[in-house]
């Protein structure tokens, strides 16, 4: 694409609802650029692949997109893919990506107590580079991890079929009160991008949290990146379009496609 002459083009991929979490970021901070969800519904939850087999199936999928929509950009809108995937991606496409890893260092700012809880997928949870994050950015804290296999899972339920989050949530609050420091704790970082999409209904099990995710650092390196590429944005009055398209045998639900229209993001053909 020629870099002057269109309106700036994002692709943001996960395998499935939590890319709408980082986009929500991405378009509060830049409404005139092109969003293009990709929900890789059939591949869902990367959190439970092992990594060699997800790597191959994500730069599979990704260069097949790629043959038929054109962006600018990429963004890996899932923490359990970017701290396995992406060097592998980085080498088979000439694009720009970028990652999405848990907020340790500036949740590890903010705490107060110096107490911080990481919320992920037991993936997350177990990769080297979500430890090489503690040890670097979170050394003089405590960190109590949460690897939930369920919470993923029931927030995709939520927003496909309007499912139940009550039973999950409470699993999930008290996985954390089991902890002797569970009392100092005062932040808690959302390390799976679905997470922030139910953020209320766990402040509401867990209050005076303060709330941590990876969207709005993501979007200004979206920024920076679209700049250094030279793209030529239009006034920040207009709002561009957004479009969403779901890989998988499975449509989108009638729950999903209200939810999409709520957010004016359009599901297009793959």
């Amino acid at each position: 694409m020629s870099n002057k002459q269109h309106t700036p083009r994002v692709l943001i991929f996960d395998s499935g609802v939590g890319s709408l979490s980082i986009g929500a970021a991405i378009h509060d901070l830049l409404p005139d650029i092109e969003l293009l969800y990709v929900m890789d519904h059939g591949g869902f939850p990367y959190g439970e692949w092992d990594e060699a087999l997800l790597t191959t199936h994500i730069c599979a999928t990704i260069n097949r997109v790629l043959t038929v929509h054109q962006v600018d950009l990429l963004v890996m809108a899932c923490n359990s893919a970017s701290t396995a995937v992406l060097p592998a991606l980085r080498s088979q496409i000439s694009i720009p990506v970028v990652g999405v890893v848990p907020a340790i260092k500036p949740a590890a700012a903010l705490s107060k107590s110096g107490v911080i809880g990481l919320l992920a997928t037991p993936g997350t949870i177990s990769r080297p580079y979500t430890a090489q994050l503690i040890q670097d950015f979170a050394g003089n804290c405590t960190v109590i991890s949460v690897g939930s296999r369920e919470l993923a899972p029931a927030v995709e339920n939520f927003i496909w079929h309007n499912g139940d989050l009550d039973g999950v949530l409470q699993n999930v609050k008290r996985e954390f009160g089991e902890h002797r420091d569970f009392a100092k704790m005062d932040t808690i970082i959302l390390a799976c991008t679905h997470f922030p999409l139910v953020q209320a209904q766990l402040a509401g099990l867990l209050p005076n949290m303060q709330w941590v995710d990876s969207g709005q650092a993501i979007a200004r390196r979206v920024a920076f990146l679209l700049e250094e590429l030279g793209l030529k944005r239009t006034v920040k009055e207009v709002v561009a379009m957004q479009s969403a398209i779901i890989l998988g045998d499975e449509q989108g639900s009638a729950s999903l496609v209200r939810y999409l229209q709520n957010k004016n993001i359009q599901i297009s053909a793959d």
